[in-house]
């Protein structure tokens, strides 16, 4: 133990060998040396470990640190016990641990060898863990990432509502609660809840100045991903997505693509994690694709990017992970993909969940909304989010982000902005955004007509401009101060003392024209289906689809069968002139680019030559053979004559999925004959009239179409059967 007479900075040399300590951390340690409760906000990377590392050495007893996740307490455990020359300084007790580690753990704190104890908080409601804590000296608690302990945190965990009363019934210690985000809502939970109200506070900037943010739409999500990451050799990266289907998807793909990266989520065994995670930092791989449970409290400074391929629920969640990028102050880019629908699917999430969660969970989601369609400065509303103003003009890392990079078209607004502080000054703070817009331009709803509001004269006083205008109007004006979000409310707004001085003496305003996400299409397919997309070369997707249709009119075959849209328009953004870049085309496998491709690619190749076209082949996506073991399954399923919603449940998936599951295949060049299954459910003159339908009739493989033609007389299920036989024995 270092002698009382020590100070923190003497403590630090020497423990660390660090000269000075980083922004407010020996206040931080000090405050808690003299025995005060304290709270500390501190973004990832300003160094929160150290707040109550150095105090434990330096003080009589053992720390308890509460930690929320066992891959993490390793993380510190390993770190702290760098240095020093006794591995018995720091140790873990959670249910990784049998009954020799554990007496080992409880017998090295009692010989007061151990200056820090990590736990996690289910540990603490264990009686013979309790009995243990309250025979020991105790220096503190810390409570790491607390925001854990509040509802409205983006990672609320019940068991860390219940950290006081368990504290308390061990001893009566300072508590230090630390986390890397939290907004003023949360920040009151967190004291209200551990009894430390009283505590001190210290709040660091949340300006990670090197960050660079940038929120792109939701298209070709793994080709955009490949490619960002191809053109960053050698560089460390996260990438964060929602499901652990997704994860263990694009680690795939981006293996096959030549990108050395691991999936990291809570469905692989402890073993598996721990690996992965050391092979991550001792930079063995340089991508990890992982759910939110990677990346906390991991010290590896060099994480060049962090790729957010499903949009985080929360701005706290994109917060925290984002600022696991340049840690050591150097390069950090941060890209997230957003599609409205990805929204919609968090949303459905929150039905079922109790009324106060879900009313949280939909503004927290609106929140990221907010930020991924706004066309202001992303770092001034980052940080307005978190209660901390921001000078987009003069402020440090204030040209990071895409918005300042490329700014939108501005339009002056004061006599918009006047309206619609009057609306909202006028309607007392009883509604949120999305009805003072509807309002605005004149939308009736059943809320707008209970409230008589269609009756006033702000009812379509705004429809001069549309939803999307009035949104950002509304977005500028709360990020200016002119409008205020109550939250206890869940983010109905109100006029502001600022705002009421602006309706006193209004001066220009300049409202900035929003980003326009309407046409993305959210997560990518197994084969593509959209009707109408834009081709990257209109005049070579025209040629091609000519030639589609000479081929199909010498086949006697309708032109989908050939080759679909999607297949032609993905031709036009990466001009194949092989057999093997054909293969990588989207709906294109190797039997269907045998039989159809040659004369495509003597036509690109062509055309490539004669247009001087420099092709984008430095990067040539491979897709993963749809889940080749899954495919081979149900390939062999099917010459079984397995009922094909036998397979479907075996391969856990709905029937709507696996048929698309199917058609993939199938689009690939696969034949499948699943006869077997439709004279099941059809009579043979049904199936018979279906099939000539799209052999003779059919413009497009549309079900949609196939549907009306038929007056309902099929479900899209039966039709969709039927294509499929029909694409497996034509097409392939």
């Amino acid at each position: 133990m270092i002698s009382s007479t020590m100070t923190p900075k003497d403590a630090l040399r020497t423990y660390f060998g660090f000269e000075s300590f980083k922004g407010e951390q020996e206040d931080v340690i000090n405050s808690l040396l003299d025995g005060n409760h304290t709270f500390v906000i501190m973004p990832t990377g300003g160094g929160k470990s150290m707040c109550y590392q150095l105090p434990a050495l330096m003080s009589e007893g053992t720390a308890i640190v509460v930690s929320p996740l066992i891959a993490l307490m390793k993380n510190q455990v390993d770190a702290i016990r760098q240095v020093s020359d006794n591995d018995s300084v720091a140790h873990f007790l959670n249910s990784s641990l049998n009954k020799t580690e554990i007496n080992k753990v409880k017998s090295d704190v009692i010989e007061g060898k151990t200056k820090l104890l990590y736990v996690a908080p289910e540990s603490l409601t264990k009686q013979e863990n309790i009995d243990f804590l309250s025979s020991i000296k105790i220096s503190f608690f810390a409570i790491d990432e607390a925001h854990c302990i509040s509802e409205w945190g983006h990672d609320f965990r019940p068991e860390y509502r219940r950290l006081r009363p368990m504290i308390e019934m061990i001893d009566k210690v300072p508590i230090i609660a630390l986390t890397a985000t939290a907004t003023d809502k949360v920040q009151l939970d967190i004291q209200k809840n551990l009894g430390m109200l009283d505590a001190k506070v210290y709040k660091s900037s949340f300006n990670r100045k090197n960050l660079f943010y940038e929120i792109r739409p939701k298209k070709d999500v793994q080709k955009q991903i490949i490619k960002f990451i191809k053109e960053r050799p050698g560089k460390s990266g996260i990438i964060y997505c929602l499901s652990r289907k997704k994860v263990e998807e694009l680690a795939q793909v981006l293996n096959v693509n030549g990108i050395k990266a691991l999936p990291y989520h809570a469905g692989l065994d402890a073993t598996s994690r721990a690996k992965h995670q050391d092979m991550f930092l001792m930079e063995d791989v340089d991508v990890i694709v992982a759910t939110i449970a990677f990346g906390m409290g991991i010290d590896k400074p060099d994480v060049r990017f962090v790729i957010h391929h499903d949009i985080p629920k929360s701005l706290e969640s994109y917060y925290q992970e984002t600022g696991r990028a340049g840690r050591d102050g150097g390069e950090g880019h941060c890209v997230a993909f957003y599609s409205y629908k990805d929204i919609e699917k968090l949303e459905k999430f929150l039905h079922g969940k109790p009324v106060a969660e879900q009313e949280i969970g939909f503004q927290l989601l609106q929140e990221v909304v907010s930020y991924a369609e706004t066309s202001i400065n992303r770092r001034k509303f980052l940080l307005h989010y978190f209660g901390e103003e921001f000078d987009e003009n003069n402020g440090e890392g204030a040209a990071m982000c895409d918005n300042s990079r490329f700014p939108k078209e501005k339009v002056e607004g004061k006599d918009d902005v006047v309206l619609l502080l009057n609306t909202v000054k006028a309607l007392e703070g009883k509604h949120k955004m999305k009805y003072f817009i509807n309002l605005l331009i004149g939308k009736k709803n059943n809320d707008i007509v209970t409230y008589k509001h269609d009756k006033t004269s702000y009812f379509g006083a705004g429809k001069a401009h549309d939803e999307s205008y009035w949104s950002g109007a509304i977005r500028q004006c709360i990020v200016e101060g002119f409008i205020g979000k109550e939250i206890e409310s869940y983010g109905t707004l109100f006029l502001t003392k600022k705002g009421e001085d602006f309706l006193a003496n209004p001066t220009s305003f300049m409202i900035i024209k929003q980003n326009d996400y309407s046409d993305v299409d959210g997560d990518e397919s197994i084969i593509p289906n959209k009707q109408g997309a834009q081709a990257a070369d209109e005049v070579l997707f025209g040629m091609l689809k000519d030639l589609r249709k000479q081929i199909a009119k010498d086949k006697s075959v309708p032109p989908f069968v050939v080759f679909q849209d999607p297949s032609l328009e993905d031709m036009t953004v990466q001009y194949p002139i092989s057999m093997e870049e054909m293969q990588n085309i989207a709906g294109v496998g190797a039997g269907k680019a045998k039989r159809y491709g040659q004369p495509f690619i003597d036509l690109i190749a062509k055309y490539v030559e004669e247009n001087e076209i420099d092709r984008p082949q430095d990067f040539v996506m491979k897709s993963v053979v749809n889940k080749s073991g899954s495919k081979v399954n149900i390939i062999m399923n099917i010459d079984k004559k397995l009922p094909l919603d036998v397979i479907a449940k075996s391969q856990q998936k709905e029937f709507e999925e696996f048929l698309t599951e199917l058609e993939g295949i199938v689009a690939s060049g696969t034949k499948l004959n699943i006869d077997y299954y439709i004279n099941d459910i059809l009579d043979e003159e049904a199936v018979e009239e279906v099939y000539e339908y799209f052999l003779e009739e059919a413009e497009t493989d549309s079900i949609e179409e196939a549907y009306e033609e038929f007056d309902g007389d099929y479900s899209e299920e039966e039709l969709r059967l039927v294509r499929l036989k029909f694409m497996s024995e034509v097409a392939n």
